[in-house]
């Protein structure tokens, strides 16, 4: 799964009381409150960067948020609509794309699939 061109980091920063308030990307309003994120090069309010599928707000989930198709996204729905599945190579079978994975050259295993051939420990 190629995510690194659809990821960008999440930046909490505290609002200088002595700056120029900047405009939220969200809502256009200024932003006046003691804190701000920056996201995609732009200021957003806390409660205005949110996923476009389920409204949680990214500054809460992680420090990540996942862009596609004109949608900005938390890692979980980014990887339900456009994550791809595939086989473990251990137990052959199906990866769910938003379970954790180990990854070893071109081959992709559940986390309890990743052991040692020899002895079996993970």
């Amino acid at each position: 799964l190629l995510l690194s061109d659809c990821v960008s980091g999440i930046q909490m920063l505290s609002v200088q009381p002595d700056t120029k308030p900047k405009g939220c990307a969200g809502c256009n309003r200024k932003i006046k409150d003691r804190y701000l994120l920056k996201a995609l090069d732009k200021y957003w309010h806390e409660d205005c960067l949110k996923c476009a599928c389920c409204d949680c707000r990214l500054g809460e989930v992680g420090s990540t948020l996942y862009t596609k198709a004109n949608l900005i996204l938390c890692r979980r729905d980014y990887l339900r609509l456009f994550g791809v599945t595939g086989n473990c190579a251990a137990c052959s079978k199906l990866i769910p794309a938003f379970e954790m994975v180990m990854r070893a050259k071109d081959n992709v295993y559940h986390l309890d699939c990743f052991a040692c051939q020899l002895c079996n420990q993970r």
